[in-house]
């Protein structure tokens, strides 16, 4: 009996010395990531995306719109009034019509993470129409970028546009 007891002593307390001799993790492995967001870079690299977006229209880079954009973009125009005559020339272009410049007027940018972001503000979006006439149509936008992880470039990847004024 004494040495079935200092049997099972012996068991348990090597058995405590397993659980006890487990590493603890140390603060450097349950750190919580922090990443540091320069924004400053971000919001300048955020005006480029808007310069070479609103220069291709420009110059009639239509092709390179795509450069601009994420490949699954969903982008919502006013449908009513003045747009929808745009929007019918657009799909079916007769006699003069030109799209000629669209020019953006963010008023809030803001960095949601490092790879989320929101442009909020007005937009005029210029077009020649099918009698030769030039055309401006304002609106009001929500622009969700997002950082593309092939190339590390901001894109918009969703925008909703309506006729209101911001005032």
């Amino acid at each position: 009996m004494k040495h079935l007891l200092l049997f099972v002593l012996v068991v348990s307390l090597c058995s405590c010395d397993e659980k006890t001799n487990k590493t603890e993790p140390t603060n450097e492995e349950t750190e919580t990531v922090v990443t540091t967001i320069d924004t400053e870079a971000e919001l300048a690299a955020i005006e480029e995306l808007r310069k070479g977006f609103t220069t291709a229209i420009k110059e009639n880079r239509f092709a390179d719109l795509k450069n601009y954009s994420m490949s699954n973009v969903k982008s919502y125009d006013p449908d009513c009034g003045d747009w929808a005559t745009y929007k019918r020339l657009r799909e079916k272009p007769t006699g003069a019509y030109h799209y000629d410049s669209l020019v953006m007027r963010p008023v809030e940018t803001k960095l949601v993470s490092d790879s989320i972001a929101y442009d909020f503000g007005t937009s005029s979006t210029y077009y020649t129409n099918a009698e030769g006439e030039h055309i401006e149509l304002t609106a009001t936008f929500l622009a969700l970028l997002k950082k593309d992880k092939a190339d590390g470039k901001w894109k918009l990847f969703r925008e909703v546009a309506n006729t209101r004024d911001l005032e």
